[in-house]
């Protein structure tokens, strides 16, 4: 029912996810991601129980491709599903079982995975990964935009468009970036409009945050505020 990318970013150990589909709130069954374990994408006939599962198994040090077959031999539905993950070394594993609707695959490339179903054909899961290693420069966020963006010019989801979710963890136990459009006539260009949103204010409040290191953050109010319009006025 849809096409996504699963991710680990070489430079800061980062973990992400973006999803995108013609289905109702895609994020909030497919996409799943945990600082410092991996990241995860359940999918076609989805089942949401990978997610908890597989994070678990993948913070237990289980390498990703023997944590796949953990949660596939216990899932008699197991051919009607998509499943591929990144563990915390950046090891990939991917299934598409044979009875999910066609266009149906995945791709595994060094720290990333790209799979879809229902897709317009195989060029959708091979420019996604394409763009995705290419921008290796770019931001991490950055990259799952543009190459979602590929796919989708390229026919994407077979049956049209209506959501989107990037998820991203850069090593709290809450997400540095939770992006969702639930539904939306073109769920890509609003992901990438609340990308940039999220880039005026809210990246810059996250800051202040409490963190592992600093438990309780900062919480001098004028102090945030002040230190945001600074870094705001530095990027006019």
């Amino acid at each position: 029912m849809t096409w996504s990318i699963v991710a680990r970013d070489p430079a800061t150990g980062a973990f992400g996810v973006a999803v995108t589909s013609k289905f109702f709130a895609v994020g909030a069954v497919c996409s799943h991601a945990r600082s410092g374990v991996g990241a995860l994408s359940t999918q076609a006939l989805v089942n949401p129980t990978y997610g908890a599962r597989g994070l678990r198994l993948l913070g237990e040090g289980v390498p990703a491709p023997e944590a796949m077959r953990i949660l596939l031999e216990a899932d008699a539905g197991r051919e009607t599903r998509q499943l591929h993950m990144i563990d915390a070394a950046g090891r990939g594993a991917a299934h598409t079982g044979r009875d999910c609707v066609g266009w149906c695959g995945h791709v595994l490339r060094e720290g990333f995975s790209v799979a879809g179903n229902m897709l317009a054909g195989p060029a959708v899961v091979e420019r996604t990964a394409a763009v995705f290693a290419e921008t290796a420069a770019h931001p991490f966020a950055e990259r799952f935009l543009a190459a979602l963006d590929a796919g989708q010019a390229v026919g994407g989801d077979k049956r049209g468009k209506q959501s989107a979710v990037l998820l991203v963890y850069a090593g709290e136990e809450y997400p540095a970036l939770d992006l969702r459009v639930d539904d939306h006539a073109e769920p890509l260009l609003e992901l990438r409009r609340l990308y940039g949103v999220a880039q005026e204010h809210f990246v810059h409040f996250m800051r202040f945050m409490p963190t592992r290191q600093s438990p309780t953050g900062t919480y001098d109010r004028d102090l945030i505020n002040a230190e945001i319009a600074r870094i705001q006025a530095e990027r006019r």
